[in-house]
């Protein structure tokens, strides 16, 4: 940090920019991988106060934020799924269709095939209930955090809106 701006005032420009990462600038999901480095300022004796410099820290990273075409990230999940034979097309034509990437598929002992995946965690919250379905009850799955993704363009226009569609009805 460098510039005019006096030592005891910093810290408030670095908290505006912390609670605006939090809150979050688009659909109010939180910010985050990012560096921000604080180069000059202005100051003057009897107008700056910790307030105008936390508001200025947050409106500075906003500006910043959208002018660098911001997206949208998803976790993507790791998936598991042990299934019979008999299924196994069923069961990839359900994963690619809730935009999963099939990884691979290894054989079982026992007549069974495991298929590694990946897939948007937004996807799998119902999988359990469609697997036991295709499966009669004898597929099994796992999951677990793989990295994060950016959401399809199609798909990131339709969470915008229907945040700032609930934000309204709440403010109103």
């Amino acid at each position: 940090m460098g510039g005019v701006i006096p030592q005891q005032y910093r810290p408030a420009v670095e908290k505006g920019i912390v609670e605006t990462m939090k809150e979050g600038i688009i659909a109010g999901y939180p910010v985050i991988d990012m560096r921000v480095t604080l180069y000059d300022g202005s100051y003057h004796s009897v107008d700056s106060s910790e307030m105008a410099f936390k508001i200025a820290g947050s409106m500075a990273l906003k500006k910043a934020f959208l002018g660098a075409r911001p997206v949208l990230l998803e976790p993507i999940m790791k998936v598991e799924v042990t299934t019979p034979d008999d299924t196994l097309g069923a069961v990839i034509g359900d994963l690619n269709s809730r935009r999963g990437k099939v990884q691979g598929v290894e054989p079982q002992a026992g007549g069974n095939q495991k298929i590694g995946a990946v897939v948007p965690m937004s996807e799998m919250l119902t999988y359990a209930n469609q697997l036991q379905s295709i499966t009669s009850g004898r597929g099994l799955y796992s999951m677990e955090f793989s990295h994060y993704e950016e959401v399809p363009g199609h798909l990131a226009q339709k969470i915008i809106a229907e945040k700032e569609a609930k934000k309204t009805e709440e403010n109103a």
